[in-house]
């Protein structure tokens, strides 16, 4: 999970709203229905976000799927944080259109969408993309899998088990595109090693913003290239440092 430094605060409209901030789960739900802003709201989220889902670090755009706005704190238990743009974040799927596709596929929706999100979240246990050094708390493995990061203590790990299990972030489609992922970069790795190109090049290409968007899964990337990553980006890009 790459942590999102959050930018302005979300737009005139946003901050009208926020300045007088809902009470009641109820009025939270009605007012953020209404809300006709949402637009620009979103397109502030993705670029401070470099179009990265916000929890799975997928592009949603280049898999066809859109994005929804996430309240990382849920606006169920935390009314007066519905219009607080330090809480949102950009989060695949769409609430509408893909929410349906998986379902009729059978698929397990993940992110901001997954049950156990939607659900009352213990925040003292879930990990913020908001949190500045979120990415310590988790590792990607070969095989596509995301795991609670080697050298966490009890309490960290449980906080990162927890955020896994609660965002689903081992769904079976995620899983699938992670190791595909790790596969290509693999490859590459292979084929650069054998003919002596460079490997901070290569790093680059999917570490360095091309016209202000990442690459997909950039903390799995950086992981994988580990000190040649961090060579890259302080090159290239020390402000994703």
């Amino acid at each position: 999970m790459r942590s999102i430094q959050k930018q302005g605060g979300g737009g005139y409209h946003l901050g009208q709203a926020h300045a007088n901030p809902p009470q009641t789960h109820q009025q939270a739900t009605s007012r953020w229905g209404s809300f006709a802003h949402k637009q620009a709201v979103m397109q502030n989220l993705l670029d401070e976000q470099f179009q990265l889902c916000c929890y799975s670090e997928l592009r949603a755009d280049e898999e066809g799927l859109g994005y929804h706005i996430e309240h990382v704190e849920n606006k169920s238990q935390n009314p007066p944080r519905t219009f607080d743009y330090a809480n949102l974040a950009a989060s695949a799927l769409d609430s509408a259109q893909d929410l349906q596709v998986f379902k009729a596929q059978g698929d397990v929706v993940f992110g901001g969408h997954a049950p156990g999100k939607q659900a009352a979240c213990d925040m003292l246990r879930f990990v913020s993309c908001h949190r500045p050094d979120c990415r310590r708390f988790f590792a990607f493995l070969s095989d596509g899998r995301i795991v609670p990061a080697a050298g966490l203590n009890p309490g960290e790990q449980d906080q990162a088990q927890y955020t896994i299990d609660i965002l689903n972030l081992n769904s079976p489609f995620l899983l699938t595109r992670r190791r595909q992922w790790w596969d290509e970069l693999d490859v590459l790795y292979e084929e650069h090693l054998l003919k002596n190109w460079s490997l901070a090049d290569l790093a680059a290409v999917d570490l360095v913003p091309v016209n202000s968007k990442l690459s997909r899964f950039f903390s799995l990337t950086r992981q994988f290239f580990g000190p040649v990553a961090e060579a890259a980006l302080q090159q290239h890009a020390p402000a994703l440092i």
